[in-house]
């Protein structure tokens, strides 16, 4: 997959089958827009074009608005576009001045003069467009002048699975790893480095790995204990994740730690990932340490019983 940053430099694409829009978490409904557009690309000889936008359009259009968190990081977004079968993906850094194109301007400049698009396919609520005033009857109407095909993925496609980001998002933050995993159609993940912490895990027989997001506006899932899988540049591993403020031991910051089960290396300032799959309980404060150390060999036998089953 080709990535391009901006639409200036694009030499013309074979046949291009285009769609357009945020994708934020690749979710399943996506999915049934990715693979038609791939189904398209390959009856035509053609190559597949996906126009995304970076940053979000809300933190552009709505910077005091802090409450946006997103389901997939740029890299990630285009790592798991490139597993759908994207031969191009067309990065639009999202301005003002971008926001302020009419429809037609849109259809002329970017998906006529630029990309050349042969067919665009979309979800019934795609909107583009100053105000997002443009939409499939826009682009019906211009089809004919720029000579491009127009295709939608009917609502009930989409509806009928009763997916959207939103809905995953909101899983997430209620820890319903499940839900989200379901509607993803994969694990939802994390990815940072890991970074020192106070240690207070290795005294009490299970020592962590403290990860620290780079993103602030990532996504991550409610406060709890998780089972998880913890993937470096090699291997997968299996895992008990905590995320929380650790209230026992009179912790005040949220921190995100996972014990890496039958692990022993030193990974400090490594990258890795960790992969959702399941909650176990809610983050609690103990009377005591030892109360949290009984509890803590607890999860990890609910963990591993909950892996072992995958």
């Amino acid at each position: 997959m080709k990535i391009h940053l901006g639409t200036e430099k694009i030499n013309e694409i074979e046949n291009a089958v285009v769609t357009a829009g945020t994708f934020d978490g690749v979710h399943i409904g996506h999915q049934k827009i990715l693979n038609r557009i791939r189904d398209v690309a390959d009856q035509t000889n053609g190559q597949t074009v996906l126009i995304t936008y970076w940053p979000h359009p809300r933190l552009v259009l709505k910077p005091w608005d802090n409450t946006l968190l997103l389901l997939s990081t740029f890299p990630e977004k285009a790592n798991l576009l490139e597993q759908y079968g994207i031969d191009h993906l067309v990065k639009i850094p999202f301005t003002r001045e971008f926001a302020s194109m009419s429809p037609e301007e849109y259809i002329r400049i970017v998906l006529h003069e630029r990309i050349k698009t042969s067919k665009m396919i979309i979800g019934y609520d795609h909107r583009f467009g100053k105000d997002r005033s443009g939409g499939l009857d826009e682009l019906k109407s211009f089809a004919p002048k720029y000579e491009f095909e127009v295709e939608e993925i009917p609502r009930q496609d989409i509806d009928e699975i009763g997916i959207s980001s939103t809905k995953i998002r909101t899983a997430l933050q209620s820890g319903d790893i499940e839900t989200a995993n379901k509607y993803l159609g994969r694990s939802y993940s994390v990815a940072g480095r890991v970074v020192h912490g106070n240690k207070l895990g290795r005294s009490i027989g299970y020592p962590t790995a403290n990860i620290e997001v780079k993103e602030n506006y990532k996504l991550i899932p409610a406060d709890g204990v998780y089972a998880v899988k913890v993937c470096n540049k090699y291997k997968k591993f299996d895992g008990m994740l905590n995320i929380g403020q650790k209230p026992t031991i009179g912790g005040e910051n949220k921190t995100i730690e996972v014990n890496i089960f039958d692990f022993n290396q030193d990974i400090y300032n490594s990258e890795i990932s960790i992969e959702f799959i399941d909650h176990i309980r809610n983050e609690v404060k103990f009377d005591s340490v030892d109360d949290l150390k009984h509890q803590l060999k607890e999860d990890e036998k609910a963990v591993r019983n909950r892996l072992s089953r995958l």
